[in-house]
């Protein structure tokens, strides 16, 4: 069989991180590089930029989320070194920053304020992946950039489509309070979230559950949907084609309104539970899922 080789789309955050990184551990050898999404990117108004305009569209209900979800983990972030000494978990992938455990595995890593700039596209002829794989990125990927791989891209979505389409799925799954949890591996298209659905895992998630611990399970199930596609294309040399399915309105960051009928219910946007995984992000693990003792390869 031979592999896909991969080029891994993230913002590194709360409700990806430990999925990703151990997705990194696990495929270590197929990935061609790691472009990480810059979220202070002078496009999308640098740091001060993206607060004013969360707080004029979704008021300062939303802050603790954004603290919770990026802030503190990015604060926090610098400091793994020492947490992981501290902790002892310095050999654990979940518990390893990107940058640090791309390092580890000689992944080169790529800082991205445009996904579909000069930079990466010019990133992408020279390392030929065969294929894109979006977990959890927060830039538009273009038809011109998906065009540059063999393989076109496969994105994982907390939620299932073609229902709650776009960028806080789990926020508008809970105000929906149906129930209806789960995630979605789909193709990358040109329309967010609108790519043919390759499979999907619906999950019933513990009452009272935040839109934030959500995420962080949701990301998590989504990671053996991915790797039975990847094995798919390793054994066939193609993506599976997935079916296509009506595209249902977009669910845009939450308004102020929805923030407060969440409010009045008691749907939390993140809680306690949340606060302390976010503090100890990369202080403690999680089990590895294929089995193997999760030990990061000795530093070079």
């Amino acid at each position: 069989m031979t592999r896909a080789r991969i080029a891994l789309f993230v913002l590194e955050a709360l409700p990806n991180a430990r999925a990703a990184r151990r997705f990194v551990a696990d495929h270590h050898t197929d990935i061609a590089f790691v472009g990480l999404s810059n979220p202070e990117r002078p496009s999308a108004g640098g740091l001060v930029g993206q607060v004013r305009r969360h707080l004029v569209r979704s008021g300062p209900r939303f802050l603790p989320y954004l603290a919770v979800n990026f802030g503190l983990p990015d604060i926090l972030r610098p400091v793994a070194p020492l947490t992981q000494r501290a902790t002892g978990t310095r050999a654990t992938p979940e518990a390893t920053p990107l940058r640090i455990l791309c390092r580890r595995y000689e992944i080169p890593v790529l800082k991205m304020n445009d996904v579909n700039g000069p930079e990466i596209h010019a990133a992408l002829r020279a390392a030929a992946p065969d294929l894109i794989v979006s977990f959890h990125f927060d830039q538009i990927i273009a038809a011109e950039t998906l065009a540059l791989t063999r393989l076109g891209g496969l994105n994982i979505h907390p939620a299932l489509l073609p229902r709650h389409r776009g960028p806080v799925p789990t926020i508008h799954a809970l105000a929906d309070g149906d129930g209806a949890w789960g995630v979605t591996l789909h193709h990358l298209a040109s329309t967010i979230d609108a790519g043919a659905i390759v499979a999907q895992s619906a999950v019933t998630l513990p009452a009272g559950v935040s839109a934030t611990g959500a995420a962080v399970r949701l990301h998590e199930l989504g990671r053996p949907l991915l790797d039975d596609a990847l094995d798919t294309i390793a054994r066939t040399g193609a993506v599976p084609a997935g079916n296509m399915a009506p595209v249902l309105p977009y669910c845009p960051f939450p308004s102020r309104a929805l923030l407060r009928d969440m409010s009045r219910r008691r749907l939390r946007l993140t809680d306690a539970a949340d606060v302390a995984d976010a503090l100890t992000l990369s202080a403690r693990g999680s089990p590895p899922a294929d089995g193997t003792d999760g030990v990061l390869p000795p530093n070079p």
